[in-house]
């Protein structure tokens, strides 16, 4: 009971812009005054949260405001892309304190990758100055499919060679932290909600642009993962009934339609680019990809073509999601939402609202990400600080 009221006390001063009093965290949790009083010391001593001055609000004493300690706690989070790899080191209040990106070296080799990561992780601690006994642990964020349990990668369709490769052991082996695992698209919609700002409140879908695509999604401020952990594949949504065959045997699935891979491969049929190797990897993808935005951006209309039209097979694709869980808004992010995000941001909400069966009700919010680029590697992080921080039901369960 102690842990959860803790919890409850922390994470009332973290959603706080500007802090809180002993007596206000009373009202916003509905513990008694000793209660609160006595987690607030113990806070202290743990230099979890610190005192912040000094607020009146009438007559009578000032009031003590508490606010998080940022350098109290931090967080480490690893986010796994076929392409690039990015690293976050986070303070208790979410902040990213130093980070770093890199293309994947040798993605298709997993104990090349761990050792690689687990030497980045070391070079970033010392870089950014971080206690490292204060560093709670590190969040991975991967494609999925994932074991949650046994906290290994299964077989994702982008990491060839990657067949139940026990990721969470590995790299706890190498760096001696606790580590979690999780999908990338449920990381990111984890970084939306701790540090995104307004878009990351309330319901909402994180639509996920990588070299695979998929979805997070949070109702009413909780993550939903499913059963296994393992919701957000969307890549078997059928958006153009006519278009390319894919391997689950149906046409014009978001997998062969809307990634990056396959918006390069439309390009070439058009003409746009010229064509590359036939087994092209990850690395040269980013490349050709690159240059397709940039040629849309320069003027050339067959490229900026091929966005449009990739920008309407996503709204189909979004607007199942968000007439299945009627939510608020949805969330682009990801490594390549950067390079789209001028053509989506312009051309989705309009899209979108044709779509949407509620929207003499409601309108669909079209957000970019409050968090930035980096926000699997972000959400890997705040995974361990919402694992170990956020109040939890299991936390009543009494031994």
């Amino acid at each position: 009971m102690g842990d959860f009221n803790s919890a409850v006390v922390l994470d009332a001063i973290r959603r706080s812009v500007n802090g809180l009093s002993r007596v206000e965290l009373g009202h916003s949790t509905g513990l008694s005054a000793q209660t609160v009083s006595n987690i607030c010391r113990r806070l202290l001593d743990q230099d979890m949260v610190l005192e912040a001055g000094k607020a009146s609000s009438g007559p009578g004493k000032p009031r003590t405001i508490l606010k998080l300690n940022p350098g109290g706690v931090y967080a480490v989070g690893v986010h796994l892309d076929p392409a690039v790899m990015t690293f976050a080191i986070l303070d208790l209040t979410g902040a990213v304190v130093h980070r770093s990106r890199e293309a994947t070296p040798a993605a298709s080799d997993p104990e090349h990758v761990v050792r690689h990561i687990a030497e980045e992780i070391e070079r970033l601690i010392r870089e950014a100055g971080v206690d490292r006994a204060r560093i709670a642990g590190l969040g991975v964020a991967t494609p999925g499919p994932i074991d949650p349990e046994r906290g290994t990668v299964v077989d994702p369709p982008h990491l060839l060679g990657w067949h139940l490769v026990p990721l969470r052991d590995a790299l706890a082996q190498a760096t001696g932290f606790e580590v979690i695992v999780d999908k990338d698209v449920t990381a990111a919609a984890v970084a939306e909600m701790w540090a995104g700002g307004p878009s990351g409140v309330g319901s909402f879908v994180f639509f996920y642009l990588g070299t695979g695509i998929g979805a997070g999604v949070v109702l009413r401020d909780e993550v939903v993962r499913g059963s296994s952990h393992n919701s957000g594949e969307i890549g078997h949504i059928v958006v153009d009934p006519d278009g390319p065959p894919c391997g689950c045997g149906l046409r014009g699935c978001v997998a062969v339609t809307c990634t990056p891979q396959s918006l390069v491969r439309a390009a070439v049929r058009l003409g746009v680019l010229t064509a590359s190797k036939p087994n092209a990897d990850a690395h040269e993808i980013d490349g050709r990809f690159s240059a397709l935005c940039e040629l849309a951006e320069g003027g050339s209309d067959a490229a900026l073509g091929v966005l449009e039209q990739s920008a309407g097979r996503v709204a189909k694709a979004v607007s199942v999601l968000t007439n299945l869980l009627d939510v608020d808004r949805v969330v682009f992010g990801g490594p390549y939402w950067t390079r789209l995000s001028g053509v989506y941001l312009r051309r989705l909400p309009g899209l979108l609202d044709e779509l949407t069966v509620a929207r003499s009700i409601h309108r669909i919010e079209v957000a970019g990400t409050g968090v930035g680029e980096d926000v699997g590697a972000v959400g890997a992080a705040c995974l361990v600080l919402d694992h170990a921080l956020a109040p939890r039901a299991a936390r009543l369960i009494l031994g």
